[in-house]
């Protein structure tokens, strides 16, 4: 009986550190950005290359990722995108229409136009208006040339699936799984890091590892 109320008495304290372990990843770790020591060039010139669009050029600089109707996209820029400014952050947008999946569009023909625009003119005051829009479906893209019939501007469509395409596996191999917005910055140190930011418990952690 001694020896089984050991064995018990290990067993709970096991599952009592196998739970604070659990918890402490469920809290904090998971949520906490990845250092990018793989593939940084390539990343990088995957970035510079694509058609995104800012307040500004000039200052340290980060990346958001982002498709037409993505709601934790939208509370990202609506939550950080103040305080990032406000310390000399420079948010870059990169936004791409989602390509076709089984037969099913995942983007419309308005978020296509827009995204082509965006790629060509990068006019960051498109970009305000498109995520201003409410509710965020009910953009119809005023004005802009149709991407779809237009051979130029559907080579940019696929120029931006084809980026994020080549930017996954560059990623997943730093750590990073797929999700949005995907965030890419440099720290004051010159690390780059970066993460897949779906919940907002991760936003708090890109403000503070840039210093915002």
């Amino acid at each position: 009986m001694k020896h089984l109320g050991s064995w018990a008495a290990a067993v709970l304290i096991l599952v009592i550190i196998g739970g604070g372990l659990w918890l402490w990843w469920d809290l904090d770790l998971r949520w906490r950005p990845h250092t990018i020591t793989k593939d940084q060039a390539k990343i990088a010139g995957i970035l510079n290359a694509s058609g995104w669009v800012s307040p500004q050029v000039a200052g340290p600089r980060l990346y958001m990722i982002s498709y037409g109707d993505c709601a934790a996209c939208l509370r990202f820029q609506a939550d950080a995108f103040p305080k990032l400014r406000a310390a000399g952050i420079v948010p870059r947008v990169i936004v791409f229409a989602r390509p076709d999946k089984n037969g099913l569009a995942n983007s419309t023909p308005a978020e296509r136009d827009t995204v082509a625009e965006l790629w060509v003119n990068r006019d960051w005051g498109l970009y305000e208006r498109w995520t201003a829009a409410t509710p965020p479906g009910s953009w119809t893209a005023p004005g802009l040339a149709h991407a779809d019939g237009d051979a130029a501007r559907s080579a940019v469509i696929e120029a931006g699936r084809s980026a994020m395409k080549n930017l996954r596996p560059l990623l997943g191999s730093n750590g990073i799984r797929p999700g949005f917005p995907t965030l890419i910055w440099w720290t004051s140190a010159g690390m780059m890091r970066g993460c897949a930011c779906e919940d907002s418990r991760s936003f708090g952690n890109v403000v503070k590892d840039l210093g915002a």
